[in-house]
């Protein structure tokens, strides 16, 4: 099956978007090359002050004196290019080790610190938990998959963290028929029995954090590679299993992305990175022999370009893409000969960017330039690449995101005002001529707003899988047949506790931004309870980078807020990919700010139109969105209450100037490269931590991860040492950093609920809705 190729493709800072993003790590190596000081973090003497007097929080009522928060000391740091000088205070807080004593204590205080302030919190964030965990069925399984023999499923245990990976045969009822919509999975003492492939539960105990970002079944069914991640840094290491007894098959291979393919039933394919944790290298692994005897398929020496691998629904080919952000191109392998190597498919043109598959005698290739910038799809014989044939043009106004092949159908995904839509198109016989197709079937969803992503399909079939969400109705996985158009639903993730759809509404309103382009913003609220009088408390969410679409779906612990008489918003602001390329074009290099003024405008229209008011008003971003809520609290620091900025990447023009750092040369396409002066002083112009101001701000909780290789925790630190520094008011300044994880925070599932009670804690206090 391919996956999503907006989601696939993120080699960015970007994350806590989806577990199948590209793996990276990250072990800063040196300091900027334009500094004129860079004296070794261990030279500094330690001069925190954190005072105690009384852990009570202020809530309470009980206080004499407020705990007074860490104060980072200042070492005097300078930077200079084009003739200006910037003085970083808080660069000895990037200790690429992770292991300098007096960084870690500073973390340690501010964790403290972030403890002493919500000490008064904790019964109710506890129970925000009890209730959050109380909405899961704990026992469950996920909507099982046929795949050859075998229906294959997750299972979640009662108080487990982790799942299990599980199959059962076919029973011989279903075994030697096609598929149908219909088919279910038997159970029970007359059918075969479950299977345990791996338990995570087991693998984690020896860990704080675990994490698999792979899971791939070898053709033949006899094995399982997959790529373990015990620190949350996103090395991973790659283990082959035989699939019935988990005995190790050879020795794993370390120091791995989570890109990893079968090339038959004897040999893998993965992929490396180099010095700056860039994926550079694919290689070819025979089953029972050293990885220092792989033999390597291809360097990718371009330090702008990174690599990913994925295989054709067919398996017949895998594909090895190398691409920048704004060119991609492609190799294949054929799986029935591995030895033959890589050849080209798409070859690199500046500007072009290429997503393939196969099926039949056909590659399938969707593309994109400046000039058809919401992609066409076209094909090419197998034996002739270089002879296209357009199947299905280029739109202004609809974008081609993804495309998803089956032996007789090809499904696009395509986006329309803002909306995802699944159309499938029947295709001719394989040997057939493949020329423009005839009009698609679009498949009927019935929310204002939703989200849809393709699921793991059989090629072979004529079944379509796809999960479907929205901000009222849990994740539901669908099986569509693709010849009658019937649709059944397969699963939908059970919420407990009462839960009731028809109590909540959705919406989708627009703003307009300052240069007047209409901004959608997706809306949901329990209607028994919102007044929408302006006095209604209101959270804002929002990202616009990457071209990542932030499209409306369902958290069941979001519930504690809806039900609370919180209204949920996400504003679809430029940089993201909802209203097709160019609105990603408009929010990014030197239109970046689009983003920022989008996301206010949105606030203001929200304000106006008695949803809330800015005293009700708070705010929560990750990552690139954690960037986003950094530019407009110095912006606009009036119009929020709160805000909450998970992992930001706050230190924008510090970082992109260092090319030693993990992702940056590959994103110079994205936010420019400062290296030169144009870009330069239009980065420094929103850098949040180039921007604090001596203003007042509203509360704020900042958090990071230890190990993030995405955004290393010092730009949080920094962010957040110098607001303490500059700040004018009394408001809440929280930061929380996590010291057993990366960037998409701890990996056990209760665990994350239990982040979710904190934030969601830390709300409700900056808002004064904490029940006595």
């Amino acid at each position: 099956m391919m996956m999503p190729m907006m989601m696939m493709r993120m080699h960015h800072r970007g994350g806590g978007v989806s577990n199948i993003l590209l793996h990276l790590t990250v072990l800063f190596s040196s300091p900027s090359p334009y500094s004129s000081s860079s004296l070794p973090h261990s030279s500094f003497p330690s001069t925190f002050r954190f005072t105690t007097a009384s852990m009570a929080s202020a809530d309470t009522g009980k206080t004499s004196d407020k705990p007074q928060p860490p104060a980072a000391k200042k070492v005097e740091h300078v930077m200079e290019l084009f003739g200006d000088v910037r003085v970083d205070n808080y660069y000895w807080l990037r200790d690429d080790s992770r292991s300098n004593p007096e960084v870690l204590s500073y973390l340690k205080q501010e964790n403290a610190y972030t403890n002493s302030i919500m000490s008064g919190t904790k019964a109710f964030e506890a129970k925000l938990f009890e209730e959050i965990r109380g909405r899961i069925k704990e026992d469950d399984v996920s909507a099982p998959q046929r795949k050859g023999s075998y229906y294959y499923y997750k299972r979640t245990l009662e108080g487990k963290e982790y799942v299990q990976y599980c199959r059962r045969l076919l029973p011989h009822s279903q075994a030697d028929r096609p598929a149908s919509v219909n088919d279910t999975m038997p159970i029970g003492d007359d059918n075969p029995p479950e299977h345990v492939i791996l338990d995570e539960n087991v693998k984690a105990q020896n860990h704080g954090y675990y994490s698999i970002g792979a899971f791939k079944i070898s053709p033949n069914h006899k094995m399982v590679a997959y790529a373990e991640d015990t620190k949350g840094d996103e090395i991973y290491t790659i283990y082959v299993i035989d699939a019935e007894s988990g005995a190790l098959v050879g020795k794993p291979i370390v120091a791995a992305t989570s890109y990893v393919e079968w090339a038959g039933d004897g040999a893998l394919v993965y992929v490396t990175m180099d010095g700056i944790l860039r994926p550079d290298k694919v290689w070819l692994h025979k089953l029972g022999t050293d990885q220092s005897s792989d033999s390597c398929l291809y360097h990718e020496e371009d330090e702008t370009f990174s690599l990913d691998l994925h295989a054709s629904e067919s398996r017949n080919f895998l594909f090895v893409a190398s691409e920048s952000k704004n060119t991609r191109f492609n190799f294949y392998l054929e799986v029935s000969k591995p030895g033959d190597g890589l050849k080209v498919l798409t070859p690199r043109v500046d500007g072009i960017d290429t997503s393939v598959s196969h099926r039949g005698n056909h590659f399938f290739i969707q593309r994109r330039s400046d000039k058809f910038f919401n992609s066409e799809i076209v094909t090419c014989p197998l034996d002739n690449v270089s002879e296209t044939t357009l199947l299905i043009p280029h739109r202004k106004s609809v974008k081609i995101q993804d495309m998803q092949l089956f032996n007789d159908h090809l499904v696009v995904y395509e986006r329309e005002d803002g909306l995802p839509k699944v159309i499938v198109y029947r295709l001719p016989d394989v040997g057939e001529p493949l020329k423009k197709l005839q009009d698609g079937q679009a498949v009927d969803f019935l929310d204002p707003v939703y989200s849809v992503d393709p699921a793991a399909s059989e090629f072979s079939s004529s079944i379509l899988r796809f999960s479907y969400s929205s901000l009222k109705t849990p994740p539901s996985v669908y099986d569509y047949d693709m010849n009658t158009g019937d649709s059944v639903l397969k699963k939908i993730d059970p919420v407990l506790g009462g839960f009731d759809a028809l109590k909540y509404v959705t919406e989708r309103k627009w703003s307009t931004a300052s240069d007047g382009t209409q901004i959608p913003i997706s809306i949901v609220y329990r209607k028994d309870i919102v007044k929408l009088d302006g006095t209604d408390p209101l959270l804002l969410y929002g990202y616009g980078s990457y071209e990542v679409c932030i499209d409306p779906s369902f958290k069941a612990s979001r519930l504690s807020l809806l039900d609370r008489g919180f209204i949920y918003a996400i504003a679809h602001i430029r940089g993201g990919g909802e209203m097709g390329r160019q609105w990603y074009e408009n929010g990014k290099l030197l239109k970046k700010k689009n983003t920022f003024t989008d996301f206010i405008a949105s606030a203001e229209y929200l304000i106006e139109n008695k949803y809330c008011s800015k005293e009700r008003l708070c705010i929560n971003g990750r990552s690139a969105g954690g960037l986003l809520i950094g530019a407009v609290l110095n912006m606009r620091p009036d119009l929020f209450k709160a805000a909450v900025a998970g992992v930001p990447f706050v230190d924008v023009l510090t970082t992109m100037l260092d090319p030693t750092i993990p992702l940056t040369t590959s994103e110079w396409e994205e936010w420019g490269d400062p290296r030169k002066e144009e870009f330069y002083f239009y980065m420094k112009s929103y850098s949040p931590v180039d921007n604090v101001k001596s203003q007042h701000y509203p509360h704020i909780l900042i958090t990071a991860g230890l190990h993030d290789p995405r955004v290393m925790y010092s730009e949080p630190a920094k962010f957040v040492a110098k607001l303490r520094d500059m700040k004018t008011d009394d408001n809440i300044l929280l930061f929380k950093c996590e010291f057993g994880a990366g960037h998409s925070s701890k990996s056990g599932r209760f665990e994350k609920l239990q982040e979710d009670a904190f934030t969601y804690a830390f709300i409700f206090k900056a808002l004064d809705m904490i029940p006595v």
